[in-house]
């Protein structure tokens, strides 16, 4: 780290401590030339995830959208908000996880109704209308039968 009095390459870490909720870290440093001590802060630097839509247009991942989509399926249900950003954070941290920079909407999608079909069977059949694009009753009714054979 380049020391801002005198601009000597080698410094020594005096003191760190977490902060902004264990965002960045907080380094009070010396300067092994002149002496003099200042801080830096790390960041973890995050990649942006780009989601590869149905019309194959790419667009920056934004959690925002996966939580009114979550919403608008559990309305009027008692889902609380707090278990669906449960969910939102467990979707993201498998999308982080995977190696890829892009992903796709059909593997958000898939990652969405596995989580919904634990929360509530309900918001996942809402969901899945949407998201599948039932065509008629009948394909509609093949997933509620699904469904119900799974909880046998």
């Amino acid at each position: 780290m380049k020391c801002p009095y005198c601009a000597y390459l080698e410094s020594k870490v005096i003191d760190s401590r977490p902060t902004d909720e264990g965002e960045r870290i907080r380094r009070r440093r010396e300067c092994l030339s002149c002496g003099k001590r200042f801080t830096t802060y790390e960041l973890i630097e995050s990649l942006p995830i780009i989601v590869i839509k149905r019309d194959l247009s790419r667009e920056i991942f934004d959690r925002e959208k996966l939580i009114n989509g979550l919403m608008r399926a559990c309305e009027k249900r008692p889902v609380s908000i707090d278990v669906l950003e449960k969910a939102v954070d467990d979707i993201e941290s498998a999308i982080q996880n995977t190696l890829d920079r892009e992903v796709t909407s059909e593997k958000i999608g898939e990652l969405v109704m596995e989580k919904l079909k634990n929360i509530d069977e309900v918001a996942y059949v809402r969901f899945a209308s949407v998201y599948r694009q039932f065509k008629d009753l009948e394909t509609f009714m093949d997933e509620l039968s699904k469904i119900i054979k799974q909880n046998k």
